[in-house]
């Protein structure tokens, strides 16, 4: 029993030393069974000592460091506090690592494939060149290399030619979906559907990541430019349930106001109702906000109705004569006050807004539009010519006429010069720069 306790006392080590480089392999083609020389143990005479490859340096991890990026940028996707400083501060770091890696870091196909991730995730083509200028010959496929390069400089043409000529499919996750959205971009002018299918394979390859955010809101500005409202309706949806708070939503919802302006059903009176089951999941202020460029960009392209809809959303919750809702009075106006019906109450709001409290844009639609309301008020102010002289039995005729029994209109010469105002009035408001 002492001896068998003695045994316990002994460390692991010595009952069960390391493995030998010459027990995984036997060096010179010697038998498997053949028992090795004991460590320290000289070589026998005539034997010579074995050879043993001097052994490489393992490969730095380069790969962590852009996988930090990634939980960055998805943290990004969701609104996540000092992510963006973050990230910016870390893709410095990260190129001047890239740069400065040995050529031989890149035999690893991990690095290899975050060389390619980082150049696509915002390290730009610097980076790139750099790696490639010292000769080194990364892991991985050539045209992911050529044709991101490719991409990130410009060149689409050769971009196409080597990185739309990759299966995505048959790339990792991690890679795959930064490519989809390269070759989405490089696809979209040339074949919009083709790109749109490129971003839903994005979107099923990276759910929840900054990449999901972003395939989703180049989705939804295709289904706008195709003007299919219910694929557009579908992803936006998503989108604002999911990534309202991204980093990057106040672009988009510049460009997606843009983007419902240039939609025909924004026109029709019976659909605008549209709008508001878009904008439901979004908080108050951003659907006023979104309303707000939508009536600036309709008030632009001569979209009547639609403005003065989209204006009134506004005004129906903003403060009275906070700047939100002067901004919405003046785009209202500006598109009514060449109504007949509306001119008298939008000339005078016009009137009553202090140009000095709005940015020069819409200084400058503030000025359009109040001189098409004084060439109205100066067209309605000429006197009206004198009446001819007419029969008894004329005036006659005409005083019982029904449709002139209560005629107290302008004369035919003051509604001449008020509907030649009125035909250059959309005219003038639409080269008002927004």
């Amino acid at each position: 029993m002492a001896g068998a306790l003695s045994l316990l006392s002994v460390p692991a080590e010595t009952l069960f030393p390391p493995a030998q480089a010459s027990e995984v392999a036997s060096p010179g083609g010697a038998h498997e069974d053949a028992a090795p020389p004991a460590a320290g143990e000289a070589p026998k005479a005539g034997e010579e000592a074995p050879q043993q490859a001097p052994a490489l340096p393992p490969a730095p991890p380069l790969y962590r460091e852009v996988r930090e990026l990634q939980r960055l940028q998805d943290s990004m996707a969701v609104g996540g506090p000092g992510a963006l400083p973050a990230q910016n501060a870390l893709i410095g770091q990260i190129d001047q690592l890239f740069r400065a890696a040995d050529a031989s870091a890149w035999n690893d196909p991990q690095n290899a494939r975050a060389l390619v991730i980082f150049a696509l995730s915002g390290g730009g083509p610097g980076v790139l060149r750099a790696v490639l200028g010292k000769s080194a010959t990364p892991n991985i496929d050539e045209r992911l290399l050529r044709g991101s390069l490719a991409y990130l400089e410009g060149r689409e043409p050769e971009a196409l030619k080597q990185l739309g000529e990759v299966d995505m499919r048959s790339l990792p996750d991690s890679l795959a979906g930064q490519v989809a959205l390269a070759q989405a971009a490089l696809w979209v002018r040339r074949d919009p559907a083709r790109a749109a299918v490129l971003l839903g394979r994005a979107r099923l390859i990276a759910p929840g990541t900054l990449v999901e955010e972003a395939a989703l809101r180049r989705a939804i500005f295709i289904a706008a430019q195709a003007d299919e409202l219910g694929t557009f309706e579908r992803l936006t949806a998503t989108y604002l349930a999911r990534f309202r708070h991204s980093v990057y939503a106040g672009n988009f919802r510049l460009r997606f106001a843009a983007a419902l302006t240039r939609m025909s059903f924004i026109d029709k009176p019976d659909e605008f109702h549209r709008i508001n089951d878009l904008l439901a999941p979004l908080e108050p202020a951003s659907r006023r906000e979104i309303a707000l460029m939508v009536a600036q960009g309709a008030v632009g392209q001569g979209k009547k109705i639609a403005a003065e809809r989209a204006a009134d959303l506004v005004l129906k919750g903003a403060v009275f004569g906070s700047l939100e809702a002067d901004r919405a009075t003046l785009y209202r106006a500006a598109a009514t006050v060449a109504s007949p019906e509306r001119f008298t109450e939008s000339q005078t709001e016009l009137a009553g807004l202090a140009g000095e409290r709005f940015a020069p844009d819409d200084v400058r639609l503030l000025g359009a539009a109040q001189a098409v309301a004084a060439s109205i008020l100066h067209a309605v102010d000429v006197p009206a010519p004198a009446p001819e002289e007419a029969t008894p039995a004329a005036d006659a005729s005409v005083a019982a006429s029904p449709a002139n029994a209560a005629d107290t209109g302008p004369p035919p010469a003051t509604l001449a010069k008020a509907q030649a105002a009125l035909a250059t009035a959309d005219q003038m408001l639409g080269d008002a720069p927004l």
